[in-house]
This record gives structure tokens, sequence and C-alpha cells, in this order.
């Protein structure tokens, strides 16, 4: 009898533990569905609204929109966003749309005076290559990657960043998002010394731009002649000795990825330390979006909030599912980012469709004390909800393409 009855318990307890995981999956399905049709509808929209060479960046004050010329810093992440469109939805539009704004840069090989050519470059170009293994776009990123493996200075150890103001050598945290590019060029074309550059600048970074609780200064400033740091500073967090929020995503990013490029486990030690950071951050809200500066003052007041960062959110969440395939408990960032981008699929941060001039997330911050970009949309806030909602269905083996939004 008793043995009947506990047989009888297990089977109930199995029953609802499948009812509930059915359950939570059809919620997943839910949002996860809904942020694909919001995707298809913006994008599609906005390559009927504007013109390649001129993307879309972000919307004024006054309702306009900034356009991103061909020297924009953000000009590769629309044409990205078009490619990440395509390979979540299936979309064949968003494809041919993405390859006429992507060959429109053509041009951006030949800069010479930014590090941001990864952005402009592998965001797109890469992309379109990756996705196509179309032959044409590989003169320009060849070229790019050489023109920003040229930035590099040996007796430093680092990429310079900046060539405009009163800087001597400037190297920003965000530089180390270009290092994919140079690990992919040095095996696409045979270059093993842009790997040899992308780890030196690693550690230098790891070394020069870290506090002991493992968030980052914004510039590191060099002298150029000695090597020797000359000022750590910020260009865009609220103070010199503040933390940023996307500036602690740009190196989350960038020492996962270096990590996967490598397998050094100083890289992956560092990414780890730096997702512990923002994590376990006090001031980080409940709905995992945080404000521009974890150091702002009101960051957790409810009646005057500071402005919160929808893209510092996206690299975030991007981020940690890309660290979560490179370790053996990667389950807790797994989902913490699933967290992330379930609120940035809410109402609260997801455009209506036909809204936020086709831009997909509402609520990023450029540069807030330029006054500059502030509670406003970003190019490149959609680029890496993008990339982070495809990391997201490969890990769950969600298939938009084929309407399939079962959850394993």
């Amino acid at each position: 009898m008793k043995k009947r009855l506990s047989l009888f318990l297990a089977i109930i307890t199995m029953t609802l533990s499948s009812y509930a995981q059915s359950n939570q999956n059809k919620e997943s399905v839910k949002w996860f569905k809904k942020a694909s049709e919001v995707i298809s509808y913006q994008l599609n929209n906005a390559t009927q609204t504007y013109k390649p060479g001129k993307n879309p960046r972000s919307v004024n004050p006054d309702g306009t929109v900034r356009l991103a010329g061909l020297t924009d810093w953000t000009t590769g992440f629309f044409p990205g966003s078009l490619w990440y469109g395509y390979e979540l939805t299936g979309d064949k539009k968003l494809a041919e749309e993405a390859k006429k704004f992507t060959l429109a840069l053509d041009s951006i090989r030949y800069i010479k005076n930014t590090h941001d050519l990864g952005f402009m470059l592998y965001c797109s170009y890469g992309n379109a290559y990756r996705i196509t293994n179309d032959k044409i776009y590989l003169p320009a990123l060849s070229d790019g990657a050489a023109n920003l493996a040229a930035r590099f200075d040996p007796k430093i150890g680092v990429i310079r960043s900046w060539d405009f103001s009163w800087w001597h050598y400037p190297v920003i945290i965000d530089n180390m998002m270009n290092l994919e590019y140079l690990y992919w060029a040095a095996q696409e074309f045979n270059k093993p010394d842009y790997s040899k550059v992308a780890d030196t600048h690693a550690l230098t970074t790891m070394k020069n731009h870290f506090r002991k609780n493992y968030s980052s200064y914004h510039v590191v400033d060099y002298d150029p002649k000695t090597g020797k740091v000359l000022r750590k500073a910020t260009h865009q967090g609220l103070t010199d000795e503040s933390s940023w929020a996307r500036g602690q995503g740009w190196g989350l990013y960038g020492y996962t990825l270096c990590y996967k490029n490598t397998k050094n486990p100083k890289f992956l030690q560092q990414a780890e330390h730096i997702a512990s950071f923002i994590m376990n951050h006090p001031r980080m809200p409940k709905d995992k979006v945080p404000v521009w500066d974890f150091d702002v003052h009101n960051a957790m007041d409810t009646e005057e909030r500071a402005p919160r960062d929808a893209s510092a959110a996206a690299v975030i969440a991007s981020a940690l599912l890309d660290l979560s395939t490179q370790v053996k408990d990667g389950k807790k960032y797994a989902d913490y980012a699933e967290d992330i981008l379930k609120s940035l699929s809410s109402d609260s941060y997801l455009a209506k469709p036909g809204e936020n001039s086709y831009f997909l997330l509402k609520h990023s911050v450029g540069a807030f004390l330029y006054n500059s970009e502030i509670d406003t949309p970003l190019d490149y806030a959609d680029y890496y909800y993008l990339e982070a909602l495809n990391r997201y269905a490969a890990i769950k083996k969600i298939d938009a393409v084929k309407n399939d939004y079962s959850v394993n």
C-alpha cells in the first residue's frame, strides 16, 4: 500500500512539475514571439524610411531623427541590425536591404583616424560575410582590419582610440569591442600579428583600466613616448571615479570575446569578475536595466530616477549569454540575461509597431554630461538587443524562422 501511495505521489509531483514547466515555456514563447513580430515590422519600415549611407542613429528632442553618416562611429549598427533581424526572422526582404545598407559603407575601409572600425565595419560587413559567405564583403574587411591594427603602438601595448582633443594617447574601454574584429581577421586573412595586437591590448587594458572591485575607468591616457599612464578619467561617465554603465558592459563583452578566441584563463577570470560586479551591484534596478552611471546619487529613487540606459542593458545581456556558453556553471549568466531581455521586450522599453521612428528600444542614454542623446532610442541599443535575442534563441533552440517558439 505504501509503495502504491509513494508511486502515486511521485506521478503527481512529476505531472505538476511538467505543467509548471509548460506554463513557463509558454510565457517565454509569448515575450519572444512578440519581440520578433515588433522587430520584423520596425526594421522593414525603417528600410523604407531611411536611405543607405544615412543610417538612423537616434531621435532628437524635437522628434527629428539624427542620422549617421559614413564617418560616424555608429554607422555600422543599422546594417548590422538588419542582418541580425534577417537571421532571427528569416525575412528575405531584410537580407536584401541589409546588403544595400552595408555596401553603402564601402569607403569606411580607408578611414585611419579612429579605433571604431570594429563597430563601423565588423558589425556591418562582418555580419554580412558571416551570414552569406559572399566574398564581396572581404576587401573592405581586410582594409579596415589593417587600419585598425596599425593604430597599435607596441611600446605602449594598446590601440589608440582617439586622435582629437587634449589627450596624449587615449584608450577607452570601448576599444575592447574592436578586438573581435582583429581575432577574426587574423584567421581569415592569415595575419597572426593581429591576434598578438588584440592579446596585448587586452592585457594592458586589464592592468590599467580596472579598479580593485573590477569596475572600469572610461579613459586611460598614456605618455606616447614612455607608455606611462598619465591620467585615468572619464569622457561619458558621471566622474572620473564613477562606474559608467555602458562602459562596464563594454568591458564584460570584451573579455568574454577575448577568452572565446584565445582560451586564456586570465581573460575568463576577468570577464567573470566584471560580471559579478554588474550582477551584484546594489544600485542595479529590479528590472536589471541600469541607469546611465551606477554612481548617480538618485539611481534607485522611485520618483525622480536618473535616466535608464537600455543600450547598457542590451550589451550586458549579449555578453552574459556569450559568457554562459564558455563556462560550466553558465546558467546564472543566462538566467540574468534572460531577465534583462524580458525587461527590454516589455512595453516599458520595446516600442510599439509604427512608433519610436522605427527604432526597437526606448530609453537609452548616449552622453548625459554633454546633454546628448538622453532618454532616446539608439542604434547600438537595437543592435546588441538583436544580437542578444539571437544568442538566446540559439541557447534555447528557438526557431523564429520556422515559427517554432518552443523553449528547451
